[in-house]
């Protein structure tokens, strides 16, 4: 905290330095390098410069680091989607592949498919067939009965 007396006109006036009390200081508005000035005045200053120091320095740090890991996520990242990019292709040259054997075996399907219906209309006429046998030898025995 600094107080100053009643000749501060002149330029010089009476501070209190935190550890010593009341000491002949310079002016604040400037500082030359030789004048006399309170020891523990510097020290302090040195102590805080050294801390701000240290204090900038952990930022710079942390945001270096930040950034690294930024760094080794993206590369994580391409190699995900690199695996990604050589997956989708593995499974597009599958699907082309399969739809290539597909087309290939597609006339054989159309071709079951119409042996499909013929085997079916075959079944249904042999039904018919079966159904006029019966009825058939129904008659036979009726007439041989009479």
């Amino acid at each position: 905290m600094f107080t100053m007396s009643d000749d501060h006109d002149q330029g010089q006036g009476v501070t209190d330095s935190p550890k010593k009390g009341p000491t002949l200081s310079t002016s604040t508005s400037s500082f030359e390098a030789l004048d006399p000035h309170d020891p523990n005045l510097s020290k302090l200053a040195n102590t805080m410069f050294s801390k701000t120091s240290d204090y900038l320095f952990g930022e710079l740090t942390s945001t270096l680091d930040d950034y690294g890991l930024l760094e080794n996520m993206n590369r994580a990242v391409i190699t995900k989607y690199c695996d990604m990019k050589h997956l989708a292709v593995n499974v597009k040259k599958s699907m082309t592949e399969l739809q290539e054997k597909y087309n290939l075996l597609l006339p054989l399907l159309q071709q079951i498919d119409q042996i499909e219906d013929s085997v079916m209309k075959l079944e249904q006429a042999a039904y018919k067939l079966d159904a006029y046998s019966k009825r058939l030898e129904a008659k036979c025995k009726n007439l041989e009965k009479r």
